[in-house]
């Protein structure tokens, strides 16, 4: 179905894609503040106001606000990502009104109350001491913080303990006002949604200007700096816990890298499905973990790959060398043609399956439209996978995984008994 896009002078953008045969909406605020736009002594503050925009308005209290959703029995949640929050919701078609009114107010009208800050405090606090007592979610964070030390997209989205602890009313304050104006939002719509009706909602809450037409877009998209250099260093972090967790990586590519689709396939015969090379050479040959994987992350300017898994203490040794085995051997050109074939019939079918229900299509194009002001079809983006040639995946296994690697490692032993 026809894609629509309308941009206001303000800067505003607003995208939709009507879904035949459902009836219900799928609907994204999405932001363009994440945590890589907060300097360190406030950083957190973009998750912590995730939490605050929930808690009322200069009309509403945060009771109003669930109440609402759970009156028509829709759904309202936010999250915060490295470069970018979303607030979302889902409901009938019918009771898409209610759901602009609430979020354009959430966004533009919160009033981030001192007591409200303190009490969702102490609530990030104890999300903060949850992570770390989640070892095969903290391994991604220790990862980030090894491979990128110095740089923004290193740091943990939820802060540090000190950070939230520190955070006054002033600092988010003065961060809402900043970054949660018109020309940073996106405002995406999928399902059983009319374009224009969309529109004349948005402008009814919302100071939009009027709409442009023609003429240079004025997106407000993030300038491609200069890529983090991949440090190459290896942090083992001693706890007691009942596996070794280990994370073993080094720079991807960029959102906007030609080699992105090609190193996507290669991701996959990495690590991306149970006939990848870890599952069958870990798990499946040698039952050294349960589980084990890759992943392929992409920002403005840079992009972060890592393989992932969790083993027993005493085997982590045999479970690391496979890693660096198997990275090497891709690094090499030992991508073979039938890998490269299930990789790329993978990643196809993935996209496919991923955009059958509004939910998905609403993600898919607020994360296109905020990033880099492009959105491709799916019928685009399956074209450009089948355009990627076994050499092209290996040029681009070859470009990344030569780099230097860096290793994070969560478990009951030192640094030498491990690296």
């Amino acid at each position: 179905m026809p894609i629509r896009r309308t941009e206001f002078e303000s800067g505003l953008r607003v995208v939709t894609e009507r879904m035949n045969g459902v009836r219900s909406v799928a609907l994204g605020f999405w932001v363009l503040a994440g945590s890589r736009d907060e300097p360190p002594e406030i950083s957190g503050s973009s998750h912590f106001l995730e939490h605050l925009l929930f808690k009322g308005t200069r009309t509403r209290t945060a009771r109003d606000i669930a109440e609402a959703f759970d009156a028509v029995g829709g759904d309202v949640n936010a999250f915060t990502a490295k470069e970018y929050t979303c607030f979302y919701a889902r409901v009938r078609d019918r009771d898409l009104p209610m759901a602009v009114d609430h979020l354009c107010d959430m966004l533009q009208h919160s009033v981030i109350r001192q007591a409200d800050l303190d009490a969702e405090r102490q609530v990030i606090l104890e999300e903060i001491n949850m992570h770390e007592d989640t070892p095969d979610d903290l391994i991604h964070d220790l990862f980030n913080q090894t491979l990128w030390p110095d740089h923004p997209l290193g740091r943990p989205i939820l802060g540090t303990a000190a950070s939230i602890r520190s955070a006054t009313r002033v600092q988010v304050r003065r961060f809402y006002r900043r970054h949660y104006v018109p020309g940073n939002l996106v405002v995406v719509a999928a399902g059983n949604v009319e374009h224009d009706a969309l529109l004349d909602l948005i402008a009814s809450h919302m100071e939009t200007g009027p709409t442009r037409s023609g003429g240079p877009s004025r997106w407000n998209l993030r300038e491609a700096g200069h890529p983090p250099v991949p440090s190459g260093r290896t942090l083992v972090r001693r706890r007691k816990t009942e596996q070794a967790h280990l994370c073993i990586g080094t720079n991807g590519v960029s959102r906007s890298d030609p080699d992105r689709f090609a190193f996507g396939i290669v991701n996959g015969a990495i690590g991306g499905g149970m006939s990848s090379r870890l599952f069958q050479e870990v798990r499946e040959r040698r039952g050294l973990a349960y589980s084990v994987y890759s992943y392929h992350t992409m920002y403005v300017e840079a992009g972060l790959f890592a393989a992932y898994a969790g083993a027993t203490p005493a085997r982590a040794r045999d479970v690391l060398a496979i890693l660096r085995d198997q990275l090497a051997d891709v690094a090499e050109g030992g991508l073979t043609e039938a890998e490269f074939e299930r990789a790329k019939g993978h990643m196809k079918g993935s996209l496919v399956l991923s955009v059958e229900d509004p939910s998905g299509r609403m993600s898919r194009l607020g994360k296109s439209e905020i990033s880099h002001g492009e959105i491709l079809s799916v019928n685009q983006v399956l074209r450009r996978i089948d355009a990627v040639t076994l050499e092209d995946a290996r040029a681009a296994a070859k470009r990344v995984l030569s780099q230097p690697l860096s290793l994070a490692v969560l478990g009951p032993f030192d640094r030498k008994d491990i690296a």
